[in-house]
């Protein structure tokens, strides 16, 4: 029996020739098709973030402050930083910050000092690391960059499976970076600037991350007002009608996407304003410092600093608590 034989009961109904020949099986080269396939896909993807987003009242729960939203902003700003500090990629401090969400929607967490959110975001980024990084650091590594609290890694794996069970193991989930391609290539179908596009518009999800009110939009309408808002910086482009964006895929909403995207102008604009008084900030702390020590207050201001503390927390049982209660 020859080479080609044996292998030809391995190719699964293609031909052995169309394998070997160059071509890439079942690709088809036409523009439209392809098209239609991937819109089929994002259309799905549209149909079914419904599922890995938390419940509409979400939002309204930090509004009323039944939910604590400095608490929350705190857990995600401590997320990308050690997103940054590892090299992350952005989905993973996305699905961090899911993951937290969609689990402060059907838990409550205990009334304590903080250290509840510290243990839930280390668990939600030791998951999502997990499932996306190919090198995950040791849960010790895992918490640096400024966390008040350090848990030994057996309690982060029980509040990992506590995150799992209350997730129902859904982990891999539908977010912003799964349709920016696609709305780039609509907003920019000759491909010029498709790379500026997502890679700007990625930037500017996750800048708005810790923001609450963005939680009233579901990940489409997220990454089309990010596209739009990142088509803002190419002078070159033609202007795109955000009422347009509608059109890009069936299941899109027109308001929504208009909303969210005027919200994310506001913060874009904000965020630029913020950077650009930074750069006086340099020349402002070498004055401060100069009249600190001439008047002998350096030492107090030292100590204050210091005063900073990193706590280790090891039997958290309210893990255990499937009522979710703080007792």
């Amino acid at each position: 029996m020859s080479y080609s034989d044996c292998l030809s009961d391995l190719l699964c109904g293609e031909e052995s020739s169309d394998i070997f020949s160059g071509e890439s099986p079942g690709c088809s080269t036409d523009l439209e098709s392809h098209d239609f396939v991937e819109e089929s896909s994002i259309a799905s993807f549209i149909e079914d973030e419904r599922n890995f987003v938390p419940g509409f009242d979400y939002l309204s729960r930090f509004q009323s402050q039944s939910l604590d939203a400095s608490a929350r902003e705190e857990s995600v700003a401590w997320i990308l930083k050690v997103q940054a500090c590892h090299g992350f990629q952005p989905l993973t401090a996305y699905l961090s910050v899911n993951y937290l969400d969609r689990f402060l929607y059907s838990r409550r967490l205990p009334q304590t000092d903080g250290w509840p959110w510290q243990l839930l975001s280390a668990a939600c980024l030791s998951l999502a690391a997990k499932m996306e990084e190919p090198l995950v650091p040791s849960l010790l590594d895992l918490q640096v960059e400024g966390a008040k609290y350090i848990f030994e890694p057996r309690t982060i794996r029980r509040m990992e499976l506590l995150v799992l069970s209350v997730l129902d193991w859904r982990l891999r989930s539908i977010t912003p970076f799964s349709f920016t391609g696609f709305f780039a290539c609509k907003l920019d179908p000759t491909g010029a600037y498709i790379g500026f596009l997502i890679s700007r518009a990625t930037e500017i999800i996750l800048s708005n991350i810790k923001e609450a009110s963005f939680l009233e939009y579901w990940p489409s309408s997220i990454a089309a007002a990010a596209i739009l808002c990142a088509a803002n910086d190419i002078p070159n482009l033609p202007l795109f009608n955000p009422e347009h964006a509608e059109s890009w895929c069936n299941g899109l909403s027109k308001d929504k996407i208009i909303s969210c995207y005027r919200l994310m102008q506001d913060l874009v604009l904000d965020n630029n304003r913020r950077k650009s008084t930074k750069v006086l900030l340099p020349q402002l702390r070498v004055t401060v410092r100069g009249r600190t020590r001439s008047s002998g207050s350096d030492s107090s201001s030292s100590s204050s600093t210091s005063s900073y503390k990193r706590r280790k927390l090891n039997n958290c049982f309210w893990v255990h608590d499937d009522k979710g209660n703080s007792e």
